[in-house]
This record gives structure tokens, C-alpha cells and sequence, in this order.
């Protein structure tokens, strides 16, 4: 197992940006950037032993400094969405950035994907990896609080990708981290991802509204969003896109069943042209799953197109600030925020399009 470092350049404002290539034992390369804590490139093998790159990245910091697209980044303060950029703590109203349409997204206009973070060499007998930290500071983008987060990312020999992440306050504040790394498993071979089939541990969804922020949680069964067993993401993808005021696809919390926990199974996606299959599991309450709607081409979306990768981001609730019925996401001081995801990888050379 192996880990190297080289530079990734500079941002425009002058801070050096390090590049660090991971290798297990199996040969599976995972590339990861100081800048947002991002995953650029995770290189796993197919049913046949050809290894291919399965993690939408860019080629240059200047691209990632551009685009608004989230590839590959940790997210915060808060992952998803807050109605109105606006929130209520201990009698007190907090002001965010509207930076979609009416609602506060991924942390605002500068979030924890657009500040350059510290990395230190994480090594045991088994696995390999790097330890991001950062420290937001009080009324940053408008959240309370100095924040300590760090983000370990680890990679061993089972090709488990794990992330875990802790953070710690000096004052009440919320709390909502992810990360958003964009998967296609065709590793190329497949313009979008509408044919790899999804299975999503989860009875209901949280319904949104034309903003996209959730009203109540509704039943899977007998609609478009049921991922109860495997199904490829296109079958079904056309009714949402039909509603009135509706989704350009699939971009919806999934309520696990399970309940935050330690770690249990979220989700699983195979790819019927690689044979590759992806496991997630996590200690969150839900999971957003989102199928590329807003990639459009152009170089916010870093030259990708509709539909070229989905992404499934676990998480707490979107809203959670505004919404006292759903698990709470605020952190005291002296209390420790912890949540693990872990990306699990197989492949196998079998008829999944059956079924």
C-alpha cells in the first residue's frame, strides 16, 4: 500500500493546493486534493480485471476553482438545503447565503469544497489514508460557532473506502456534513448512468417542494421514487421529470430504515457493462440520491452532461434547522460530532439486467 504527494498548483489567491495518490495492495488508486477535501479520481477493477476511473474529476485546480458542481467534495457546514437561508438557535435568527434560488445549499457561497484544507499521512497495517482538518471559523457564511472538523478518508485491501468525520464547537450550532463525490461505473464506457440499477434501504422519502426543500415523509411503494429492490435509474426517471414544477430527476432524501446507527447498508448500485457494484453504508439517518440533473455541459458543470454520474450523499435531513420533527443536527459544545460512510466495491461478470 502506498501513498504519494505532488502539488495540484495554486489558487488564485496563492495557497498551494497537494494531490495525494493512494494505492492498495489490489492496485485500486484513489486521488484525493487539499482543495475542498475532494475525492478526484478512484480507479477500481471490472468483472474482467481492467481498471478504469468510476469518480467524475477535473483535470486542473483552475477547473475546480470554476466549476459549481460540488464534484467530488466534503460538504459543509451544512449538506443540502435550508429553506429561505434561514434558521432559528436559542431565540436567535441566523442569515445564510440564498445561493439557490431562495434556499442556502452545501454551506453557501464559499463552503468547506472551496477552502483548501490541511492533510497529514494516515498509515496502519491494513489500511492507508489522509487526515483533513479545518477550522471554520465563528459566523462563517453566516453559521455560529468556531468549527474543528477533520475528515479521515481511508482505503484498505477489501477496496472499502471509509470516511469518517468528526467536528467540535465552541458554541451551539448545526451541523449536516457529506461528501459529494459524482460515481459512474462504466468508467467511460457509458455516456450517463440511466441503465446502472439502484437499490436504496429505504420505505420512504422526504416529498419536496418546487425549491426542493421537503414537506413531509412519504411512501416508495408504488412510485417512481421505489428502490426498494434493484432498478435501473431510467426506468422511471421520465414520470418524475413529467410533474408540474417537477425534478429534472432524481434528487431526493431517502428516510433509511435502519435509523441512525453505527453502520448499516444504504445503498447499492451495479453497472451492467462493468459488472461493478458499489455498497454504501453509513451512521446516518438518510441518504440523498441524485442522478446528475443539473450537469448541463458547460464548464460550471465541467463539461459534463445530464445524467453523466449519480451521487449518493448521506446525511441528515434537509431543512433539519427548520424542522424540530426530524433527528436534530445540532452540536454542543463539548460534545463531539462523529459519522462514518463507507464505499464498498465488487465486481462481478453476471447477468445483473435480469430480474
Amino acid at each position: 500500500m502506498q501513498i504519494e504527494k505532488a502539488s495540484f498548483g495554486k489558487t488564485a489567491e496563492g495557497t498551494e493546493v497537494d494531490h495525494y495518490i493512494i494505492t492498495n495492495g489490489r492496485g485500486t488508486i484513489l486521488k484525493l486534493i487539499t482543495y475542498g477535501a475532494a475525492i478526484s479520481v478512484l480507479e477500481t477493477a471490472d468483472c474482467d480485471g481492467k481498471r478504469g476511473n468510476i469518480a467524475l474529476g477535473l483535470d486542473s485546480l483552475s477547473a475546480y476553482e470554476r466549476h459549481d458542481a460540488y464534484f467530488g467534495a466534503t460538504i459543509g457546514r451544512f449538506a443540502n438545503r435550508i429553506a429561505g437561508g434561514r434558521f432559528n438557535l436559542d431565540d436567535e435568527d441566523y442569515e445564510l447565503a440564498t445561493n439557490n434560488g431562495l434556499s442556502h445549499l452545501h454551506g453557501g457561497v464559499k463552503g468547506f469544497d472551496k477552502v483548501v484544507w490541511e492533510a497529514e499521512t494516515i498509515r496502519s497495517s491494513d489500511e492507508v489514508g489522509i487526515r483533513f482538518s479545518y477550522t471554520s471559523v465563528d459566523g462563517e457564511e453566516g453559521f455560529p460557532g468556531t468549527l474543528d472538523v477533520t475528515v479521515l478518508y481511508t482505503l484498505n485491501n477489501d477496496d472499502e473506502l471509509r470516511i469518517e468525520y468528526s467536528a467540535r464547537t465552541d458554541a451551539r450550532t448545526v451541523v449536516n456534513l457529506t461528501n459529494h463525490t459524482y460515481w459512474n461505473f462504466s468508467a467511460g464506457r457509458s455516456e450517463t448512468i440511466l441503465d446502472h440499477r439502484v437499490q436504496i434501504e429505504a420505505d420512504q422519502f422526504l416529498k419536496i417542494d418546487k425549491h426542493s426543500i421537503p414537506t413531509v415523509a412519504s411512501a416508495v411503494k408504488g412510485t417512481a421514487m421505489d428502490f426498494t429492490s434493484a432498478v435501473p435509474i431510467g426506468e422511471r426517471i421520465a414520470e418524475l421529470k413529467a410533474e408540474v414544477n417537477g425534478p429534472l430527476g432524481y434528487d431526493h432524501c431517502y428516510v433509511l430504515r435502519e435509523g441512525p446507527s453505527q453502520l448499516v447498508p444504504a445503498a447499492r448500485v451495479e453497472d451492467p457493462i462493468s459488472g461493478r457494484i458499489m455498497e454504501v453504508l453509513t451512521s446516518e439517518p438518510g441518504i440523498q440520491f441524485y442522478s446528475g440533473n443539473y450537469l448541463d455541459g458547460g464548464e460550471s458543470s465541467g463539461g459534463y452532461s445530464q445524467h453523466a454520474a449519480l451521487c449518493f450523499e448521506p446525511q441528515h435531513f434537509p431543512d433539519s434547522p427548520n424542522r424540530p420533527d426530524f433527528p436534530s443536527v445540532e452540536l454542543e459544545p463539548g460534545e463531539l460530532f462523529q459519522s462514518i460512510t463507507v464505499f464498498r466495491f465488487t465486481a462481478g461478470c453476471v447477468d445483473i439486467t435480469s430480474g
